[in-house]
């Protein structure tokens, strides 16, 4: 059999768009408010926890990792999509589309581990208070963020290798205005079961098996807050897991959504497609920091101070 060339084995994808110029211009400006929102809050947040002594605290440090991840992950998608829709430079290269694919499902990765800390950290918070300062010190929570960035970094390396040396022949037009494994790997003409299984295996590692212990995490605070004789006291300390609990539904709802959309939604409009990676990517990122700036009095405080 004759060797694929090299434009089989390295291709440019073209990114997905919405249809018509109209839908387009709005898409990039939505686009754009978004991912201004998103730097602007994200960056306030990092500032403030700073800036503040008394914020020095696990919980605060899981906040900042979780700002500097939707950070990262906002901008390494949404101005290269800006691009196209400003100029139209809709192809990807192969390099920085299987770079930036990786960037977005190893950074998802790590999320994932933060949020599960965060849930953990509420969990000894409400149940062992006594205990918190020794098993979540400054210590541990610097090496629970090494390890979530060694989990997101080794589990999901191995996606773009995997697909690093397959041909394509077909089209190569993507479903998204960024580059996702399950997308790209649809595109190959060849065998693609190592590739399905490594990824499949990947996610119900990660992110699969984080959301299962943040569910025992919040079932076991459950527990310890029904023990509580007075409704207020319930109430008081169950409130301070309400912002933890929207930031995890705005993590994992979009996952389970754009998920749905890939297995299920191959026949819906091009428009379904764009505007759920978009809600993927941007949805935590905005969301997050407005969250904890809301419900975290310290955070709100020193924030209108500092504006």
């Amino acid at each position: 059999m004759p060797f694929p060339n090299v434009s089989e084995l390295r291709p440019s994808f073209v990114l997905a768009s919405v249809p018509g110029p109209e839908a387009q211009a709005w898409m990039a400006v939505l686009l754009c408010c978004a991912y201004g929102l998103a730097l602007a809050a994200n960056c306030a947040v990092l500032l403030v926890v700073r800036l503040e002594p008394g914020l020095h605290a696990p919980m605060y440090f899981f906040l900042c990792m979780l700002a500097a991840i939707d950070l990262a992950l906002a901008t390494s998608t949404v101005p290269r999509a800006l691009s196209f829709y400003w100029f139209g430079a809709r192809e990807i290269g192969f390099g920085a589309c299987l770079l930036q694919m990786f960037l977005i499902h190893s950074l998802s990765a790590v999320e994932s581990t933060v949020l599960l800390a965060m849930a953990v950290d509420r969990y000894v918070a409400i149940c062992h208070p006594l205990r918190h300062a020794a098993v979540l010190g400054g210590a541990a929570a610097t090496k629970v963020g090494l390890a979530a960035v060694a989990r997101g970094v080794l589990f999901f390396l191995p996606l773009p290798l995997l697909l690093l040396p397959l041909p394509f022949c077909g089209s190569r037009e993507l479903s998204h205005s960024f580059c996702l494994h399950q997308d790209v790997m649809n595109l190959a003409c060849a065998n693609t079961t190592p590739s399905v299984v490594y990824g499949l295996t990947a996610i119900l590692l990660v992110m699969g098996l984080d959301a299962l212990l943040i569910c025992l995490s919040y079932l076991l605070i459950l527990k310890a807050v029904l023990r509580l004789a007075a409704w207020k006291e319930r109430l008081k300390v169950f409130s301070t897991c309400i912002a933890h609990i929207c930031v995890v539904l705005a993590f994992y709802v979009p996952l389970i959504g754009l998920s749905v959309v890939h297995r299920f939604g191959r026949d819906l409009a091009p428009l379904v497609h764009v505007t759920m990676g978009n809600i993927y990517i941007l949805v935590p990122s905005v969301l997050n920091p407005i969250i904890y700036g809301v419900r975290t009095k310290e955070i709100h405080r020193r924030l209108l101070s500092l504006i």
